[in-house]
């Protein structure tokens, strides 16, 4: 089958490589008709490229047909469409009962001291085989294969792999208040959504920050107030906070993580961490502080005093220089981490009707064959062409 696959930092490519199968009696194999490139994909491409084995089959966002089941699956048949969630989770233990399948106890990996196995994302989550792919395998199928109508295009169900729940789980984490205000700072596909997000459960006054015009009109088109943060943020802050009494919004998202421009050092120690060998590489990734943080900053300084900061975009460093002053003396709240895609489906699934309220049929900027991935990593990372999302069709 044809896959996309890392080669080396910001270098991938699609090749064939051998069709999945069944391993294991839980398991089931599906026949991807849509597959996502996210935003954290880029962490791959380059940042954590310490972390990643050539030939690792990428991506995490899958939709598809079932074409083979293990002898205990029960809840699938041949010939089901389903999506499929970008972690991988029991559905039985404390934490998946819970609503936390990122924390699940049976599919962490232990050896790393990291969550739930996650498909194509390094060897911190697993190196499980990815979904940029014509077929995925995928473990536990039980607990991590949704079934979804069979009617409607492929674009109605696929965000919610990741974009949906993702975007909501910010949103209901930044805990705005009814009429409320929020600012989302990156309009990347998950800051795009969590505008939508937000506006579909009562914010009052949502604004989006970030430099490319393109991501602002598109922002701004469904009733988002946008501000350019190309020129730094100073000004952008005080603006905000005319617009909320002086105080600055209820809650701010950070949808940037470590792909934040930033301090030049941080950014120096990033690009040394991709180019040197894997192991001293992922040494310097696990100890020191090699995010970018402008963005987290910006949210702690933005947001108003007692109010929630709720952070996305991921972030890789583990001795990151952190602002506890501001976060004590404001008692800000914060909260974080990846997305508990089961927990939030029920929510977001009656959602996906022909209403769209949310807008995920026109989502997508680009549809493009698998052979097209080299140019589509490329493009996306430059935020060239007009690329926000990228659904790849194999």
């Amino acid at each position: 089958m044809k896959a996309v696959v890392w080669n080396g930092t910001r270098d991938v490519n699609t090749v064939n490589v051998p069709d999945p199968r069944i391993e294991d009696p839980g398991d089931a194999v599906i026949r991807v008709t849509s597959s996502g490139l996210c935003g954290s994909d880029l962490h791959l491409y380059e940042v954590l490229g310490p972390f990643m084995n050539p030939g690792d089959v990428l991506g995490h966002e899958p939709l598809g047909v079932v074409e083979e089941v293990g002898p205990q699956v029960t809840s699938l048949s041949v010939g089901d469409r389903v999506v499929v969630p970008f972690q991988i989770s029991c559905g039985h233990c404390a934490m998946c009962g819970t609503g936390l399948q990122t924390q699940c106890e049976n599919t962490r990996v232990e050896e790393q001291g990291m969550g739930a196995r996650i498909y194509g994302y390094s060897s911190l989550y697993g190196s499980v085989p990815g979904a940029q792919a014509e077929y995925l395998r995928v473990p536990r199928a039980q607990s991590n294969a949704i079934p979804v109508p069979a009617q409607g295009d492929d674009d109605r169900y696929v965000f919610l792999s990741d974009v949906l729940p993702t975007a909501w789980q910010a949103v209901r984490y930044a805990d705005v208040p009814q009429g409320g205000s929020v600012a989302v700072l990156g309009l990347g596909p998950i800051g795009d959504m969590c505008c939508r997000v937000a506006r579909h459960l009562g914010a009052g006054q949502v604004f989006g920050v970030d430099p490319v015009a393109e991501r602002r009109a598109r922002a701004a088109a469904r009733g988002v107030e946008v501000f350019d943060s190309s020129g730094g943020t100073d000004d952008l802050i005080g603006e905000i906070r005319e617009r909320t009494r002086g105080e600055g919004p209820d809650a701010v998202i950070d949808a940037v993580g470590m792909e934040a421009s930033g301090h030049g050092t941080a950014r120096f120690a990033q690009r040394v961490a991709s180019f040197l060998p894997q192991s001293a590489g992922a040494k310097l990734m696990e100890t020191a502080g090699v995010d970018r943080l402008s963005a987290l900053h910006t949210a702690i300084d933005l947001v108003r005093r007692g109010g929630t900061v709720s952070l996305i975009g991921v972030y890789g460093g583990m001795a990151d220089p952190m602002p506890m002053l501001t976060l004590f003396d404001k008692q800000i709240q914060l909260r974080m981490g990846q997305a508990n895609v089961r927990h939030w489906a029920p929510e977001i699934l009656p959602l996906l009707d022909d209403a769209d309220v949310l807008g995920v049929e026109d989502f997508a900027t680009h549809h493009l064959p698998l052979d097209d991935a080299p140019h589509a990593y490329e493009a996306f990372q430059k935020k060239a062409e007009g690329m926000v999302k990228v659904v790849f069709r194999p």
